[in-house]
């Protein structure tokens, strides 16, 4: 289809590596209701799968695959934004991804709302595979 594309639309970056302390102590700022809400997703993404790598890009937690990013979490005055590199590309049954950029897609969390956990652990793995096979195309 016209949608498929290959890994020349990844991110790709070489930095990565399988564990950074630095995102620990991001995930731990203040406040903490919001970054507790980071710290649960990026445990997600940090979970996908053995190969899952990480680094801080543009000064948030990113998650790779084979050095391609896949997802990233990002805290602002009352939300969170849990990204993804190819969310335009993802199945999104539950419509929860915002976002009009070709490719990058995010889901917004607000404290005071409720969020349909497993839709969106469904689209982490769904983002992981989905730059997982680009790469291996």
């Amino acid at each position: 289809g016209s949608n498929v594309i290959g890994s020349a639309d990844l991110f790709i970056f070489s930095e990565a590596v399988p564990y950074l302390p630095e995102i620990d102590e991001w995930l731990s700022s203040d406040p903490p209701e919001l970054y507790s809400i980071a710290r649960h997703w990026f445990t997600a993404f940090r979970q996908c799968a053995d190969d899952v790598s990480e680094l801080l890009h543009d000064g948030c937690p990113t998650a790779c695959v084979g050095g391609a990013a896949f997802g990233y979490v990002n805290v602002f005055k009352a939300h969170v934004n849990i990204g993804f590199f190819t969310g335009a590309l993802i199945d999104d049954p539950k419509s929860m991804l915002e976002g009009t950029g070709k490719r990058m897609r995010h889901v917004k969390i607000r404290p005071e709302d409720g969020i349909d956990s497993q839709a969106l652990q469904e689209l982490i793995r769904c983002a992981y595979r989905d730059v997982k096979d680009r790469l291996s195309v």
